[in-house]
């Protein structure tokens, strides 16, 4: 079984290597998109592992064969995809994101046009693809293969709908904020500044190999120490 709970996981580059990632793309392109009168388009968007960049653009390239366009979100929390992919009307969202876990893993995970995780059905759907080496995939030519392009504004556009959410202002209270060097490191905090937050920051400062170490939701001594200081 390729899907688990959370979509495709594994220790980046022997479990989830850079090929199945290129058929990840292909497949779940295909069969998200398949119904499409017009060349979709699927947001990607990543943690700040450092696999993040030979897994994203090796499915970039998957997406790009089967003639649907790739619209990269950068570093966004997952949520963001959820949300963007509702926001600028398209066809399908993919993160490359491992969540809670060490920085050797990554992990793989579709939404459909609705920001929402794949039917079991849909999963199926592409697993069947895989394991018949995507033989009935199209693989188009010329002017008919996809592109990339970046969406820049696809952090500011989700901390905007963040604070949208509440009409409370946050003037007045002191948060500390434990951002495990992962995705959420630039939309936490801005987020609750602008909802006029006195912000504290601890492990906001990524470098592709120390999200999730020690500190974060497994590691929460660092967080309980610093709301004391």
């Amino acid at each position: 079984i390729l899907f688990g709970t959370d979509g495709v996981r594994g220790i980046a580059n022997t479990e989830l290597t850079g090929a199945l990632a290129y058929n990840l793309g292909r497949a779940g392109a295909y069969v998200l998109t398949k119904e499409c009168s017009h060349a979709p388009k699927i947001l990607v968007g990543t943690d700040t592992r450092i696999s993040a960049d030979m897994l994203e653009s090796a499915l970039v390239a998957g997406i790009c064969s089967v003639g649907a366009h790739a619209v990269i979100a950068g570093i966004v929390p997952p949520p963001a995809v959820a949300y963007l992919v509702r926001k600028y009307n398209l066809d399908a969202g993919v993160v490359i994101s491992a969540s809670h876990n060490p920085v050797e893993y990554n992990g793989i995970k579709f939404f459909n046009r609705d920001g929402y995780k794949l039917r079991d059905e849909l999963e199926d759907e592409i697993e069947e693809l895989l394991l018949n080496d995507l033989s009935t995939v199209p693989s188009p030519t010329g002017s008919q293969l996809g592109t990339k392009r970046l969406a820049e504004d696809a952090l500011d556009e989700y901390i905007d709908f963040l604070t949208s959410t509440t009409d409370t202002k946050f003037n007045g209270i002191k948060v500390a904020i434990d951002c495990a060097n992962g995705a959420s490191y630039k939309a936490a905090p801005i987020a609750l500044l602008n909802l006029g937050a006195s912000v504290c920051i601890i492990h906001n400062e990524p470098d592709g190999n120390n999200i999730n170490d020690n500190c974060g939701s497994t590691h929460m001594d660092d967080l309980c120490e610093f709301v004391k200081e």
